[in-house]
């Protein structure tokens, strides 16, 4: 999901009609003198937050098309994705760890009434993000224990019983609904940011920098960290190759 990459966001500076800069135009030329160039979103988080969205898409689109053995690889890739994400966000440095955007309600309210915050996840926007990484989760582990009798059987509902595979399976098409919703408010957030508060929250999720009014410390984003990430999510796929081949 796309994180707050900007904690202020730096306006262009703006000339009066007798060509002499203002005292407006003096702040902002200031600020923009002293602008900071941040790496907030290290390359595999960029990578897992656009992979998982066309993942998801074309999961979606491929259900509606009644393409069940698309839906079922995609579901598996996006199963994939989510157990990388959750031991990235303990095995990653910088904004990408659960520690550097998780709030308690204090900082959520605190946010709420005006309180600045650094690079990465708003307190807010964190409660957005734990709640699609949870809605993709079940959905994507719900999806190898359904069984509609016709057209998809998954992998694992052979080793659960009829009633509780029918009850996932009617939580599995249920939960779309809260996915699409969640989706919604994903985009509107990032519409609002950009519109109203003038805060880009995608592009820092493409290059992985943000223009600060502040020095803040850069997410490691080094060789060293990239092949961390290789291996996790290598190690995270072959656990889903097994367990759809059990």
């Amino acid at each position: 999901m796309c994180g707050s990459g900007n904690s202020a966001i730096l306006s262009p500076p703006t000339s009066s009609s007798d060509d002499r800069p203002s005292a407006c135009c003096q702040t902002a030329t200031t600020v923009s003198a002293t602008a900071f160039k941040v790496r907030v979103w290290d390359l595999p988080t960029r990578l897992f937050h656009w992979t998982l969205a066309a993942l998801v898409t074309g999961s979606f689109v491929s259900v509606k098309l009644g393409n069940m053995d698309w839906h079922g690889r995609l579901g598996y890739a996006v199963l994939a994705l989510l157990l990388f994400r959750l031991v990235w966000g303990f095995a990653s440095g910088g904004y990408s760890r659960f520690a550097a955007f998780v709030r308690g309600p204090g900082s959520i309210m605190a946010y709420l009434r005006g309180a600045s915050h650094g690079p990465g996840h708003n307190p807010l926007g964190s409660l957005s993000v734990l709640a699609m990484l949870a809605a993709l989760l079940f959905q994507a582990s719900s999806g190898l224990f359904t069984n509609d009798d016709i057209a998809f059987e998954g992998p694992l509902s052979r080793y659960v019983s009829g009633a509780l595979s029918s009850l996932l399976t009617t939580w599995h098409r249920r939960n779309e609904t809260i996915l699409i919703a969640l989706v919604v408010v994903h985009v509107a957030a990032i519409v609002y940011y950009r519109l109203r508060l003038k805060q880009d929250l995608i592009g820092p999720m493409i290059t992985g920098d943000a223009l600060l009014s502040s020095p803040h410390q850069s997410s490691p984003d080094n060789l060293a960290m990239r092949l961390r990430a290789l291996i996790i999510a290598s190690a995270c796929a072959a656990l889903v190759a097994w367990l759809i081949t059990v």
